[in-house]
């Protein structure tokens, strides 16, 4: 039966308190610091402002941690995916989500914490916006990497790349990730193994997991998302009856 834990706190901590080669596998949508051409735009706005048109008709909560300059996200980052990198077990697969901008960074922080670096997936949006005199950025970016090998025991094929729109219905989180994607990357992790999301959001990775009978270990700073996410994953298990964790403060 699988079953969920959710911390409530800072990532980093968090990661140094799990045990070693605990996980399965490690995916994430980090605070990527990004969503500007220059570092005032990407230092000084909020997540909404960055990542939401003006026009937009939902007024979702921002998150923390976008406000980084890129030396220091490195820095960051790097250091999340090391810890990251010991709770995870051999053969585990680690996919980091990022926008062009910052895949070279995100590159060099997988590889610097030890990951073998295997490749970058786009996850395709059909319903972004056209750019006037030019191709419109319309994809987001899903590095990876694993700790070892890949595990050629494993009778596993994924696609490339993704094709999906975010989430408009019930959409509750400005980066939200589309669950029938999601459901897909989870299973990089072996059936009833575990599922770590060091930034939840409002819950994606977990409810994909779930769904797909991984355990998840999830970590989230805002105690509005962790909210949500709690909600969310909670309403996942009473509907598929699985055992429950719960949530630890």
């Amino acid at each position: 039966m699988s079953s969920y834990t959710l911390h409530r706190g800072d990532a980093l901590t968090v990661l140094k308190s799990l045990p070693d080669e605990s996980v399965d596998a490690v995916i994430t949508d980090p605070p990527y610091n990004s969503g500007g051409r220059t570092s005032s735009e990407r230092t000084a706005r909020t997540a909404r402002a960055k990542y939401t048109s003006g026009d937009a008709r939902h007024d979702l909560a921002n998150f923390p941690g976008e406000n980084r300059d890129q030396r220091s996200y490195r820095a960051w980052l790097t250091e999340l995916l090391t810890e990251a990198y010991r709770a995870s077990t051999e053969h585990a697969v680690v996919m980091v989500f990022s926008d062009w901008r910052q895949d070279p960074t995100t590159s060099d922080a997988l590889q610097m914490a030890g990951w073998t670096w295997s490749g970058i997936m786009p996850w395709i949006k059909p319903a972004s916006r056209p750019r006037k005199g030019g191709p419109k950025q319309d994809s987001e970016f899903i590095l990876w990497g694993v700790k070892g090998s890949l595990d050629k025991t494993r009778d596993l094929y994924l696609p490339g790349h993704y094709i999906a729109s975010q989430p408009r219905k019930d959409r509750v989180h400005i980066t939200q990730k589309p669950i029938e994607v999601m459901q897909q990357l989870v299973q990089v992790c072996p059936p009833g193994g575990t599922v770590l999301d060091p930034f939840t959001g409002s819950g994606a990775t977990g409810i994909a997991a779930l769904k797909e009978g991984r355990n998840f270990v999830g970590v989230e700073l805002s105690d509005h998302y962790a909210g949500l996410a709690e909600q969310r994953l909670r309403g996942v298990l009473t509907q598929d009856d699985f055992a429950l964790a719960g949530p630890e403060e």
